[in-house]
């Protein structure tokens, strides 16, 4: 076991020992805002997981957007999975999106980086492609 992963095993085994306030404490003390109005055993997790988020990096921008979506419960959003297909019709004409297996969005024969890109190229204006496409939905309370 490396140093960095003892140190992290240590911090996790003296959460189990921390009292409700000092879990709040620690809380306070890591620089996260108020502490939540969870169990004890709730904050040790959260704990936990901010402790181990900050020693190995944490998740991908992409899970990090996802679970701030998901924190807020705005909107979920489908994944883009290789081989989707979009439909889409605009003024009268359908759009074909497709995701390439190499993960590369394709519309009019060319590619594109994102779907609000392509959006944005079908009505002259900003959009949300995910919305655009019909991707987003009312996220559960």
């Amino acid at each position: 076991m490396s140093p960095m992963d003892e140190r992290i095993e240590e911090a996790l085994a003296e959460l189990e020992s921390l009292s409700s306030a000092a879990l709040r404490e620690r809380w306070s003390a890591m620089k996260l805002g108020p502490a939540p109005r969870i169990s004890p055993a709730m904050l040790r997790l959260a704990l936990a997981w901010e402790i181990q988020a900050r020693a190995l990096g944490g998740h991908e921008r992409s899970v990090s957007q996802a679970l701030a979506q998901a924190m807020a419960a705005k909107t979920a959003t489908a994944p883009m999975t290789p081989g989707l297909r979009l439909v889409r019709e605009w003024r009268g004409k359908a759009h074909v999106v497709t995701v390439g297996e190499d993960r590369i969005i394709r519309w009019n024969e060319k590619e594109w980086g994102s779907l609000s890109e392509v959006a944005r190229a079908i009505t002259g204006t900003r959009w949300s492609g995910p919305a655009f496409f019909g991707m987003k939905s009312k996220a559960a309370a």
